[in-house]
């Protein structure tokens, strides 16, 4: 019922919205001489704020129709070149200058954890003039209908296999967060089978490896919790008129509701700050608000058998770090990784993944040889840090760059990446 309520107050709120737009304008409109004052102003404010407090935010856009090359802008084109109920695959499509050897592959796995892919923007900016990107563009299950089937996390390990199949050889694959436990298990996987199309290398970034490690309070609430809890409180029915109509879920406006509420401080304060900036025409900073928020307000809902899973094998069992993590009726074998090159990147300040919990991937894939195997820890970032932000363009992304160059196997060499890094710590 909880879901029909949420559906049934956006509705209502709806004409009130409306109204508060429409006068919003009315109060910014040049041709309006209260637009000039301080009323007017914080009428527009208090307005604005309304609306975007009120509103369901949609699916952002990458945005992105260019990247500098080589001192030169040329055009992305997105391509979805593979495609199932539950997930597109995205290549970020540059035309690049006739004669030009091939960058490295990159396959970045968004997060499946209540947001969208494009939460990772600045991830692909970043990297996008130096490497062929592909992303998982995850689907709401919200919008797909239940006579598509079920998404486990099973369904999703097998996804990524196909993926990195589908790309091809030497491809570098990135975990972003949540993905970080089914990429090294399907790494496993396919070293276990002689895959020779194992990815060169892995980057898993903020993680959840093993969550014993610094557990944080999201880590806290799963071992506080049966199962049957998570089943009970957080699972429920789409409602009609969604495409997904009875397929039950873990909303994306719960998930949401929960983070906020870990940070609720924050918020409130950044929404208050807003307020201000309205009030005082500072332009910028209101643009950025809305920039984080139009991200990070725009949800998704995830299948219940997905979400159940992943809270049972990762949070509360710890499958993957007790060595008893099953894929299907196969057992997910770290040890078998001897081929896949592996970089961990944990932020110091991160609430979500604490620190050692991604680093705990080297130690259960003991025969990784050394030359092969790096760490990272930026300073002075939290969770959100480790993926974008200034910190990441500079400091990150450089060393994924040259990490996954250094590993590129055979004849298939990408070319040079020409950059500096300066401070932080590695080991």
């Amino acid at each position: 019922m909880i879901y029909q309520f949420y559906e049934m107050n956006h509705a209502a709120v709806a004409p009130f919205r409306a109204a508060a737009d429409a006068m919003r304008l009315f109060h910014t409109n040049p041709l309006n001489p209260l637009s000039y004052t301080a009323m007017g102003r914080s009428m527009a404010a208090g307005l604005e704020l309304f609306e975007r407090v009120t509103r369901r935010y949609g699916k952002p856009e990458f945005g992105l129709p260019t990247t500098v090359i080589d001192g030169t802008t040329v055009r992305v084109t997105e391509d979805i070149v593979w495609s199932k109920p539950f997930c597109n695959l995205i290549h970020f499509r540059r035309d690049l200058p006739a004669g030009r050897a091939p960058d490295q592959k990159l396959l970045l796995v968004a997060p499946m954890s209540g947001h969208y892919a494009t939460l990772l923007r600045g991830t692909v900016e970043t990297l996008l003039p130096n490497a062929e990107i592909y992303i998982t563009d995850w689907i709401d299950a919200r919008v797909v209908p239940v006579t598509d089937g079920r998404f486990d996390l099973d369904d999703y390990i097998d996804y990524l296999i196909e993926m990195v199949h589908h790309i091809g050889p030497n491809t570098h694959v990135i975990g972003v967060c949540q993905p970080s436990v089914p990429v090294l298990a399907a790494v496993a996987l396919m070293e276990s089978a002689k895959d020779p199309l194992a990815p060169a290398s892995m980057i898993l970034m903020g993680g959840p490896i093993d969550t014993r490690k610094n557990p944080t309070a999201v880590n806290q609430l799963a071992q506080e919790k049966p199962l049957e809890w998570f089943r009970d409180n957080v699972i429920m029915n789409v409602p009609w008129p969604h495409a997904g109509f009875m397929r039950p879920v873990y909303p994306g406006f719960l998930q949401l509701s929960g983070f906020m509420y870990m940070n609720l401080d924050r918020h409130i304060t950044a929404h208050k700050e807003f307020y201000e900036h309205l009030i005082k025409n500072d332009g910028d900073s209101a643009e950025r608000h809305r920039d984080f928020y139009d991200e990070y307000l725009a949800v998704m809902d995830l299948t219940e058998e997905f979400y159940l899973q992943t809270v049972d094998t990762v949070f509360i069992k710890h499958a993957l770090p007790e060595g008893k993590m099953m894929h299907r009726d196969r057992l997910v074998d770290t040890k078998a990784i001897r081929n896949v090159a592996l970089l961990t990147v944990e932020g110091e300040n991160d609430d979500i993944s604490g620190l050692g919990q991604t680093q705990a991937a080297h130690k259960i894939s003991p025969n990784i040889p050394d030359h092969m195997r790096m760490h990272y820890m930026q300073p002075d970032v939290g969770h959100y840090g480790v993926f974008n932000g200034s910190r990441f363009r500079r400091e990150i992304a450089p060393r994924i760059l040259e990490f996954t160059a250094r590993h590129a196997r055979g004849d298939e060499r990408p070319n040079p990446v020409k950059r500096v890094i300066k401070g932080g710590k590695a080991g």
